[in-house]
């Protein structure tokens, strides 16, 4: 009896290790993760004015969401000014105070690289348009513009991206997309973003 213990103890000990390495080395599945996002963001405004003018404005976004699937993902994403856009012809600066999306999307891996996606939504902004030396012959176009913008403050959104696995779930994030559309005066934004995103 003396024999068999000591082989019985030692035989449990190795299967129990075994499992345990199993149990542990096991990696969480994508579809129960969640993740938050810190972005730099360039946002284009486009078609401004009858002249078609363009500008670009920075802001700073947060993004906040989960996997619902191996391959389909939600999320929201605040974000807030940083600098203005001033518009390339007339005396007009476009400030976007603040915005919010929601988002549902699809992502499919590349390999071990990390994984390309797209996703579509509605998002909320809210900014203010100033028009100074209002009375010139070259801003009149934009006079209609002038005050809170955009006219429409909700508005179909959609971007697209690719993100790169620096580490263990951390990915180096590069997109770009439709911001909003302001139906009143077809004015629309286009959003360039990259950062960093945490899964856990």
């Amino acid at each position: 009896m003396n024999k068999v213990t000591p082989r019985f103890l030692t035989s449990s000990l190795i299967a129990l290790g075994l499992f345990s390495s199993a149990t542990f080395g096991q990696e969480t599945p994508r579809s129960d993760k969640h993740y938050v996002g810190l972005l730099a963001t360039a946002i284009e405004h486009r078609s401004i004015g009858s002249s078609d003018e363009d500008g670009w404005g920075q802001a700073a976004t947060l993004v906040i969401g989960g996997h619902l699937s191996d391959l389909i993902h939600a999320e929201v994403r605040l974000g807030g000014g940083l600098a203005d856009a001033e518009i390339s012809r007339g005396d007009l600066s476009l400030a976007v105070d603040y915005f919010g999306s929601w988002y549902m999307g699809l992502h499919y891996p590349i390999g071990e690289l990390g994984n390309v996606y797209a996703q579509a939504g509605f998002t909320h902004v809210s900014g203010e348009a100033t028009l100074d030396n209002r009375d010139a012959d070259a801003n009149a176009q934009f006079r209609d513009i002038e005050g809170d913008y955009p006219s429409s403050s909700f508005s179909f959104s959609w971007l697209a991206g690719l993100d790169l696995e620096l580490m263990d779930n951390t990915y180096l994030v590069f997109e770009g997309g439709k911001l909003f559309e302001d139906t009143d005066t077809s004015a629309n934004a286009f959003q360039f973003s990259s950062g960093i995103r945490y899964e856990f």
